[in-house]
């Protein structure tokens, strides 16, 4: 159900909410993730050599960094958004991060952006993936919250459906440290752009 909401959210089928396990809720940003977000220059600036986008959605970013000479890959759960990446010039395979990833060990970018370091509720466990698919001189580029690291319940929901509960965490700058450690990774840098936080990942010496 949750793949079937984000598919019509992304299809402009209908409004698709996140509901918070308290009650709160918000639009889905699907026309950000679609069209593209203040920062995303800055954000793919900073990519170089082939690079994996993790969660790539819709693909804008995969895309983008084609479109700039780079080797682009995204993966994603959602059929849908896979297809959206492949009609856009992209490259994108239908595929967790968890699962067997081309390149493996030798991506030189691992693209976290749009809060994917949240992805399963538990970001340690992701960056211990990311920091094996990624190449010795490798980085991660994570992007992170302007707010306290936190691991909640969330649904999506329209007027007619909604889905099962799933994990999603919010990580910021109080807590990347610790996970990129925990993980192997070391944080070489912060900065921020266009009110985003961002964060470069790489393997411990």
């Amino acid at each position: 159900m949750i793949g079937e909401l984000y598919e019509d959210s992304l299809a402009g089928l209908g409004q698709v909410e996140i509901e918070h396990h308290d009650g709160r809720t918000e639009r889905l940003p699907v026309d950000q993730w679609r069209h593209g977000r203040p920062g995303d220059d800055a954000l793919l600036g900073r990519c170089a050599g082939p690079t994996l986008d993790v969660g790539s959605g819709p693909g804008r970013l995969t895309i983008a960094l084609a479109e700039r000479g780079l080797p682009a890959l995204g993966i994603d759960v959602t059929p849908y958004a896979v297809r959206m990446t492949r009609a856009g010039g992209g490259l994108a395979l239908l595929r967790d991060v968890f699962d067997r990833i081309p390149g493996t060990g030798r991506w030189q970018t691992v693209l976290l952006a749009d809060g994917n370091i949240g992805i399963g509720g538990d970001p340690p466990v992701l960056l211990r993936r990311v920091a094996a698919l990624l190449g010795r001189r490798g980085r991660a580029i994570a992007e992170l919250e302007n707010a306290t690291t936190h691991t909640e319940w969330l649904r999506l929901r329209d007027e007619c459906q909604v889905s099962d509960w799933f994990r999603w965490s919010r990580v910021g700058l109080d807590a990347i440290e610790e996970y990129a450690a925990a993980a192997g990774l070391v944080v070489t840098g912060i900065w921020t752009e266009s009110s985003r936080w961002f964060a470069e990942l790489t393997p411990a010496a």
